[in-house]
């Protein structure tokens, strides 16, 4: 049976041709999602769309003469060199091969547009969650089929060819079924008891034998339905941990608009992120000011509220959030904090405490993003300090001040790599 796939793309050619290359252009398109992700809208971020790559990368590979050995060109009309003089390198672009003045350098580039799927697998590919264990068992998925033995029945497209003639031979065996050779060598024997003219006799038994053999081979089959034995394939269940995310931002009066873009873009990937790649994690949605609250998905990213600032409220909700419904003993916690960083120095030594004495012992990993306006400077805010000053393994902490920032560092924060290197510190 052969299948063809006729499935058309949007460009109008066969998939398995797209699909062909974008395995080859991996890495290429793989760069301009990334760049295409930072130009996008928040709500747009996890659909599909034309990306631009440009063309000098997606050349096919091909054979051409390499430059060792010896070449011997004949040229006609030459009569001014011979073998082995220099020529003079052009002067003002009587080359041929130069350019007119003003003219910059281009390169061809192309357009291909990516479903949403797509687009979502190159954004998130080599990213995790840090330090994910398996506490508890919250539920078991199938995950596919796997192999579970043998089974005398089934379909003939799993008939497990090898273990079916194992079992013939052991059964031929046991019964003693003729071999083709022993039906052979009896035939041999009676031709040549003819042609010595041995006793009828003696023919008759050999005949005789001949004749039971027959009867013997057919009536033990070569292969009898008994034989038969199938491959058998039982849903493979798979335990999925439980993990949970909490979002934690600042929506104070100070946090400019820009940086509230900033921090919404930077947990509008962390959300695309889990909800692509994990299917049993919970995301928690805090905002806070003065005060902090849990809300839902769509006030936290649309929410209009404003006021002063107070780090150590969302600590306090995220707490009383974990000793309600998520128990550390059970549950994996993840924490992403956005803020730009203006806080009253004694809030944060609240704050400082709430993390070394609950938080950072329940949490598997805590990321800070401070948030920033252009132009901000080098000078680090005192939340930004106080966090560095703490130089612990499981809480990592970036600042970003552009929006083209935000994917690189997103990276940074749940890379693979990065995860393995923490891990290891």
């Amino acid at each position: 049976m052969h299948i063809i796939d006729r499935r058309l793309n949007p460009g109008g050619k066969n998939l398995p041709n797209r699909q062909r290359f974008l395995r080859r252009a991996r890495r290429i398109v793989r760069e301009a999602v990334r760049q295409a992700s930072s130009s996008r809208s928040i709500r747009d971020i996890d659909e599909a769309g034309v990306v631009i790559i440009p063309g000098s990368g997606i050349d096919e590979p091909s054979f051409h003469l390499g430059n060792e050995g010896f070449h011997h060109p004949v040229f006609p009309g030459n009569k001014e060199f011979v073998a082995g003089d220099r020529l003079p390198r052009p002067q003002g672009g009587a080359g041929g091969g130069g350019s007119k003045a003003g003219e910059g350098k281009s390169e061809d580039s192309y357009q291909i547009a990516l479903s949403a799927e797509e687009f979502l697998e190159f954004f998130l590919e080599d990213l995790e969650l840090p330090d994910l264990e398996r506490r508890q068992v919250m539920s078991v998925e199938t995950e596919g089929m796997r192999r579970a033995g043998y089974a005398s029945t089934g379909s003939p497209s799993s008939l497990a060819l090898g273990r079916t003639m194992r079992n013939s031979l052991s059964r031929r065996i046991a019964l003693r079924r003729p071999r083709s050779n022993d039906v052979r060598e009896a035939d041999e024997a009676i031709a040549q008891a003819q042609a010595e003219g041995a006793d009828e006799t003696e023919i008759a038994e050999l005949q005789l034998r001949r004749d039971q053999l027959l009867r013997r081979s057919k009536a033990i089959a070569w292969i009898d339905p008994i034989d038969l034995r199938y491959r058998r394939f039982e849903p493979q269940p798979k335990p999925m941990a439980q993990a949970v995310m909490f979002c934690l931002m600042d929506v104070s009066a100070s946090m400019t608009e820009h940086m509230k873009d900033l921090a919404k873009r930077f947990y509008m990937l962390l959300y695309v992120f889990l909800k692509k790649r994990y299917k049993k994690v919970d995301i928690v949605f805090i905002r806070h000011t003065d005060e902090a609250k849990e809300v839902d998905e769509q006030t936290f990213f649309h929410g209009t509220e404003s006021g002063g600032t107070k780090v150590s409220t969302v600590l306090h909700e995220m707490l009383r959030v974990v000793d309600d419904r998520y128990p550390a003993e059970t549950w994996n916690i993840y924490a992403a904090q956005a803020s730009d960083g203006d806080n009253d120095p004694r809030d944060n030594l609240e704050v400082i405490g709430l993390l070394t004495s609950d938080v950072l012992e329940k949490c598997q990993y805590y990321a800070y993003l401070e948030v920033n306006e252009p132009g901000h400077g080098s000078n680090a805010s005192s939340l930004w300090r106080a966090y560095e000053n703490l130089n612990l393994p499981n809480l990592a902490q970036r600042s970003v001040t552009h929006r083209e920032d935000i994917y690189p560092i997103f990276r940074e924060l749940f890379s693979r790599s990065e995860n393995v290197r923490r891990r290891t510190v």
